[in-house]
């Protein structure tokens, strides 16, 4: 499964895209813990650390948003991790 970061979700994972090896029938939940079981540099200064970022970020999941972490996961599924946003 890939899953693709934006805005500061990219910089704190330190990769734009990384792949994921889990079963069929994971969720959502377990795909974020696999993403803060890998070691990573420190964030760019200013940049939370990307387990905070998740915790506030919205998920889409082949395109559409999703909000249950429950949410049961292929293994061809495609998930973006999109953080809160400033601006106009």
């Amino acid at each position: 499964m890939n899953v693709r970061y934006f805005a500061a979700a990219r910089a704190a994972a330190g990769v734009d895209e990384e792949r994921y090896e889990l079963a069929d029938g994971d969720t959502l939940a377990s795909l974020l813990e696999a993403i803060l079981a890998v070691e990573r540099p420190e964030p760019p200064a200013g940049t939370p650390p990307l387990a905070r970022l998740l915790s506030r970020s919205s998920f889409l999941l082949n395109e559409v948003a999703v909000r249950d972490h429950a949410a049961v996961l292929k293994a061809a599924d495609v998930v973006d991790v999109l953080p809160p946003f400033a601006g106009g």
